[in-house]
């Protein structure tokens, strides 16, 4: 009986199936190193800035509100508009920055 051996079969489809995974890896590896980490590093640094908020910030709100905090609460700022002076209220995770001391003027 002529033919392949059972064992080098074997051994042929366990090799084919690990570099069959090594472009899935890889892809993964760039996604995350491209998408996923980033992502998160821009998230901890926004976690810090609300977390740093304070009376008197100028600060952007998602909707592009610019305002100058009044009050803070826990999970809400109170802000005073421009030009005149509206205060209102909004969710702390709607504000997406602080202004900038030269944009403020």
């Amino acid at each position: 009986m002529t033919g392949i051996h059972p064992i080098s079969l074997l051994a042929q489809s366990s090799g084919s199936a690990f570099f069959g995974l090594v472009p899935l890896i890889a892809i993964f590896a760039i996604f995350y190193l491209m998408l996923i980490m980033p992502q998160q590093k821009r998230q901890k640094k926004w976690q810090a800035m609300l977390s740093t908020l304070k009376n008197g910030d100028k600060v952007v709100t998602s909707g592009g509100i610019r305002g100058t905090i009044i009050g803070l609460k826990e999970d809400a700022v109170q802000l005073r508009v421009p030009p005149d002076g509206l205060r209102i209220e909004v969710a702390r995770a709607s504000v997406t920055g602080l202004v900038n001391p030269e944009e403020a003027k």
